[in-house]
């Protein structure tokens, strides 16, 4: 396993990461504490040292479960976590959003809490939840810049969507001198607002990096969503619209050539993470894992063959023309939280994902 620094922070991770919101919820196969504990584990021995938790994730079940799996080795361990969301006077209903909150004094909890559960002193990555631009003012950033002179953190973050803003928000990151990194969903059928993270990146010589999320886009690069596929309503996936896997599936069959079944040096799946890993900019990939065989393969991307110039020039000019299928995939435009930001003047005239 290869690692990559965060910005200019001094803080490594690996290559392909561990979304850990899937061992803390049922939004993506139920499993036991002990499962998900050993499934924790088993990414740590396959090289995956770069944990990415979230306090609301299961209302604190995600980070007490990695705080129990990593407890015998933190040292080894690169662990990332989110604050913002109030789950603490809030019920969650279904996958619905959750007030956020981010007065000093929620914050200051919110973190005291979090380094309870996940039985650490610190985290080397601090990321805000979701927060819209206009809530991280002068006071919220004063704090964050505290807890890192502190060293309750090491570095700090922004992860960004849903459905509120992105485009405000991650370029606010890139801009702010406390945040090392930001995270999206980017994947090689939504590269926006990742691509556009990138680019301003390279225009002002930023040291931000940016953490790839949702990098199979909810099954489709890894194929366990097939056309045969029947999604339960408790599955995160089954938000997506069912034009967008119906169109997801012609896509794939345009970029087979990624693949190198001859002597199976390359799944689809990994591509599509060594895809991502062709941009410096990109710190670290976490896909969901559900399994030990997700774990042995996808975290094994990051030795794999990389994508060659010519596989890259091939798949800019497909996405050009997205990937060759005309119809509608049903999802919503880009969004962001400033009232009269101009996507479309950003070039972002792509879809993006719901989650």
């Amino acid at each position: 396993m290869k690692h990559r620094e965060l910005g200019a922070s001094g803080v490594e991770v690996s290559e392909v990461g561990f979304g850990a919101w899937v061992v803390g919820t049922d939004w993506w196969g139920d499993r036991s504490d002990a499962q998900a504990v050993e499934m924790v584990r088993d990414a740590l021995d396959a090289g995956v040292t770069y944990l990415d938790t979230g306090d609301v994730y299961g209302h604190g079940e995600s980070e007490r479960i990695v705080g129990d799996a990593i407890a015998d080795r933190r040292e080894s361990v690169t662990l990332a976590t989110k604050i913002g969301y109030d789950f603490y006077n809030n019920p969650q209903a279904g996958h619905g959003e959750l007030p956020k909150e981010l007065t000093e004094s929620y914050l200051r909890e919110a973190l005291e809490s979090s380094l309870d559960r996940l039985g650490t002193d610190h985290v080397d990555l601090l990321q805000l939840h979701n927060a819209n631009v206009g809530e991280v003012d002068g006071a919220v950033r004063d704090l964050l810049r505290e807890w890192k002179a502190e060293g309750r953190v090491r570095a700090l973050g922004w992860a960004l969507g849903p459905s509120i803003g992105w485009l405000a928000e991650g370029d606010a990151a890139v801009e702010y001198d406390e945040f090392d990194a930001v995270q999206t969903v980017f994947n090689l059928f939504e590269q926006e607002p990742g691509r556009h993270f990138i680019d301003t990146i390279r225009e002002t010589g930023s040291d931000t990096s940016v953490i790839a999320r949702v990098p199979h886009s909810s099954g489709l690069l890894n194929e366990q969503v097939t056309p045969d596929t029947v999604l339960e309503d408790g599955d995160h996936r089954a938000h997506r619209p069912t034009e967008w896997y119906e169109a997801g599936w012609e896509k794939v069959e345009a970029i087979r050539f990624l693949e190198t079944p001859d002597d199976g040096s390359r799944t689809l799946s990994q591509a599509a993470i060594r895809w991502l890993l062709a941009h410096e900019e990109v710190a670290s990939v976490t896909p969901t894992f559900r399994d030990g065989e997700d774990i042995a393969e996808w975290s094994a991307a990051s030795e794999v063959a990389p994508i060659s110039d010519a596989e890259y020039d091939r798949l800019e000019a497909l996405y050009a023309r997205n990937f060759g299928v005309d119809r509608d995939d049903g999802m919503d435009a880009l969004r962001t939280s400033v009232d009269g930001e101009d996507i479309a003047a950003a070039g972002l005239d792509k879809r993006a994902a719901s989650y």
